[in-house]
């Protein structure tokens, strides 16, 4: 008689397809895979959404910088951007452009206080690129701990997978490779699993953070260069 996935010819029949591998395993071996899987969907998820509001960033940002340096009104470009500030550069000019409005209302200019100004302005700014750098890395982490612990997770499941493959195989009393076979492959599909999670979300996350790291470099360069702008102008009225 034939057994369950042997040929005629003794050599073993395994289906290894996804499905098939993910449908062998226990519910334990089940779940690992159904949080593996989660987490790789996810992470793509945040990897496209990322990449892609990277790029409109940087054109909106781009825009905004060549019109700053155009030698424009300040006044007017605030007075067009305030509203609907598109990108983190124009959310800090908006930001120490209020500021400065303020003041000027209030007579603090003319008054000849200008270093509260100035520190205020500045601290306005420092603040603003905080929170806009923390609302473009916002989920970062999250590529972070699948990266780290993906693998661990995969490896976890393999190790559940094996043993319940070794109590199956003393239960039945054969250690032909027909038999070890099967299980060992259907366990070691959990380790694919984290590797195939763990390695986009390693390499998404180094280049994104290279990329915030340097765009928020930029963002410190123009708010040092527009502080030293809005300071030359109060120095001249409090002349």
């Amino acid at each position: 008689m034939e057994q369950p996935g042997v040929t005629d010819a003794g050599s073993a029949v395994v289906d290894l397809t996804p499905w098939a591998l993910f449908m062998h395993g226990d519910m334990i071996s089940r779940l690992v895979m159904i949080v593996l899987i989660v987490a790789s969907v996810w992470s793509w998820a945040i990897i496209f959404d990322k990449f892609l509001r990277m790029r409109r960033i940087r054109v909106a940002t781009d825009a905004f910088e060549n019109e700053f340096w155009a030698g424009g009104s300040l006044e007017t470009l605030y007075d067009r951007v305030a509203d609907r500030p598109d990108n983190p550069m124009a959310v800090i000019f908006v930001s120490a452009m209020g500021e400065w409005r303020r003041s000027v209302e209030r007579g603090i200019v003319q008054k000849g206080l200008t270093t509260g100004l100035k520190e205020r302005i500045d601290k306005v700014m420092t603040v603003t690129i905080g929170r806009e750098m923390e609302r473009m890395e916002r989920f970062l982490g999250f590529l972070a701990s699948v990266g780290s612990t993906a693998p661990f997770v995969g490896l976890m499941g393999t190790v559940w997978g094996i043993m319940i493959s070794f109590s199956q195989i003393a239960s039945s009393k054969n250690n032909s490779l027909a038999v070890v076979a099967p299980g060992i492959s259907h366990a070691l599909f959990a380790t694919l699993l984290g590797l195939v999670a763990a390695i986009p979300a390693v390499l998404a996350y180094n280049v994104l953070q290279s990329n915030f790291n340097r765009y928020g470099n930029r963002l410190d360069g123009f708010a040092d260069e527009f502080s030293a702008i809005l300071s030359r102008q109060l120095d001249e009225r409090a002349k």
